[in-house]
């Protein structure tokens, strides 16, 4: 009999600081590989600093974290992107002064990949950044600077994505454009944990979810199994 794949990320009973205070308190997930698993809950929930966890920019001060059954606690941000983990943060992070190939080669020394590769796989996935491939990047619209931002996240052709708040600031319709290319990853094989304050959208695409309050999970699940957790967090009324 087959061996079982192990999940894409565990976490164990996860603690985490800032100073003297705890912000998380005993988070547990488990991430199918493949899929795309969302994370939610109100403001100060815990699920931004849960990426930053994962993704070794803040660290764990108990508890466990797998990626793909590797016990990864300590590992830098450069050490976890070697073994397939990027972490998207929020905001975009581009350089208005640099067009968006001038971006794209940047990204291609980070991933360490070649060039060619790197423009031909994002302008596969965002046509319209090979149409303003000469323009500033400054002078793009929000969603176009997030397409990029999401570029680099995508050049070194991780295992893991960790997203944060994409949909921060757009129009409806660019952000369901981003989010059919979150569904296109995971199809491709890319597991996806996304950080997302509007749930309905995330929720179209989700595989799993899970619901934060408190730095804590109360219900992990399918997005109809979480339905009504999910309503009582974002009321103020979940314990």
């Amino acid at each position: 009999m087959p061996t079982p794949e192990p999940p894409a990320l565990e976490l164990l009973d996860v603690h985490a600081s800032y100073g003297r205070i705890e912000v998380l308190h005993g988070v547990t997930l488990s991430v199918p590989p493949g899929s795309v698993f969302a994370l939610l809950g109100p403001n100060g929930a815990g699920k931004s600093t849960t990426l930053k966890v994962i993704g070794g920019n803040v660290a764990a001060t108990s508890g466990c974290i797998h990626v793909a059954g590797t016990h990864v606690n300590g590992a830098t941000p450069d050490a976890l992107a070697r073994v397939g983990v990027c972490r998207m943060p929020e905001g975009r992070g581009v350089f208005p002064n640099l067009t968006v190939a001038e971006h794209l080669r940047i990204w291609t020394y980070a991933a360490g990949v070649g060039t060619g590769e790197v423009e031909e796989r994002t302008y596969a996935r965002f046509p319209r950044l090979a149409e303003r491939r000469r323009q500033l990047a400054g002078t793009l619209s929000g969603g176009e600077q997030q397409m990029l931002a999401l570029s680099r996240a995508l050049a070194g052709d991780p295992g893991l994505l960790l997203l944060d708040e994409i949909s921060m600031g757009l129009a409806p319709l660019i952000v369901a454009s981003l989010y059919e290319v979150v569904a296109a990853l995971a199809a491709e094989g890319i597991t996806v944990l996304l950080v997302e304050q509007f749930a309905k959208t995330a929720l179209e695409v989700a595989h799993n979810a899970a619901v934060m309050t408190h730095g804590r999970v109360q219900i992990a699940g399918r997005p109809d199994e979480i339905a009504s957790a999910l309503s009582e967090a974002y009321l103020g009324v979940a314990s």
